[in-house]
């Protein structure tokens, strides 16, 4: 298990558990078919790896208004 995601910090970056899921998932898709990645470290490293790198480096998010995800209210 990857240490970054025992953490809330990648959880709240999302907004919660489901969002992080669902950005995983497609993200994880997209690598599987072939995209590049956006991280300049990817070498050695699991497609999962890479996910959560992009992450926490800012180089994915999700697109709330194309996707079905609400958007997580400000507290």
């Amino acid at each position: 298990m990857l240490e970054e995601l025992k953490s809330t910090d990648i959880i709240n970056k999302v907004g919660g558990r489901f969002q992080l899921t669902a950005l995983i998932q497609k993200r994880l898709d997209e690598l599987l078919q072939g995209a590049r990645p956006l991280i300049e470290d990817s070498e050695g490293k699991t497609h999962l790896e890479i996910v959560v790198q992009e992450i926490l480096q800012d180089k994915i998010a999700i697109d709330y208004e194309a996707s079905d995800i609400n958007k997580p209210q400000d507290s």
